[in-house]
């Protein structure tokens, strides 16, 4: 009795904090699942991705890279390397959680995505938020967007081929997250370099692989970058 009083309150709490998240979560993930469909991919599998990897950037770019006629390994290294950055919002959050067993902890960790991580380190930081708290966010968020790319490629085959812009949907995104990025100027200076990077190399390599070359070394390029000017500072 005592815990289902105590849940109430928690789950509204997360509800609220995550909500607007999953609202975001639905035209993207409806765009996900209708380019996935239009990839030859089946609404199982489609769901069968979100489920297992549920990573908004990478899932765009599997897909894109399947379209393309990419070879597995490629669409797999790829893929690892664009969420590589989940091992640091992991790291960030593991601090807070150093008392919890090892099976909340793996319930949560297997749905740390960027926005559930942001919703989670700021109440963290704020207090009174625990690790339920944090696992409902996360599941929320991995509902909305497993529902929501299903549906997408579902109802895909009855959308015409590039109709509402759809074909459009992957570039607008990375565009999107690129502008949100670029906060000084060494996102800058790394986005100008991995562009660059992306153009020499898609010239000389075959298929997608210049993608792959251009985000590790855009990524070590900034990484280099960052500790160079923080010695400075």
């Amino acid at each position: 009795m005592t815990e289902s009083t105590n849940f109430n309150p928690s789950f509204k709490k997360s509800f609220l904090a995550i909500w607007p998240i999953c609202a975001g979560y639905i035209p993207l993930g409806l765009a996900m699942g209708v380019i996935g469909q239009k990839a030859g991919l089946s609404p199982i599998e489609v769901l069968c991705m979100s489920l297992m990897v549920f990573a908004g950037s990478g899932q765009f770019i599997a897909v894109s890279m399947i379209a393309a006629g990419a070879s597995i390994p490629s669409i797999i290294i790829t893929t690892f390397m664009i969420n590589l950055r989940h091992l640091l919002m992991s790291s960030s959050l593991a601090v807070y959680f150093m008392g919890e067993s090892r099976k909340k902890i793996s319930v949560l960790s297997y749905t740390i995505v960027d926005e559930t991580f942001a919703v989670n380190i700021d109440k963290l930081k704020k207090g009174n938020w625990s690790i339920d708290n944090s696992i409902v966010v996360n599941y929320m968020a991995f509902t909305a967007w497993a529902v929501s790319t299903y549906s997408g490629a579902y109802f895909g085959k009855y959308i015409p081929e590039n109709s509402f812009g759809l074909d459009y949907a992957l570039t607008a995104m990375f565009i999107s997250l690129l502008v949100f990025q670029l906060k000084s100027s060494i996102f800058f200076i790394t986005a100008g370099f991995s562009a660059i990077i992306a153009v020499i190399t898609s010239i000389y390599l075959p298929g997608n692989s210049y993608i792959m070359i251009a985000s590790v070394l855009a990524a070590t390029f900034g990484i280099i970058l960052k500790k160079k000017y923080q010695k400075n500072d």
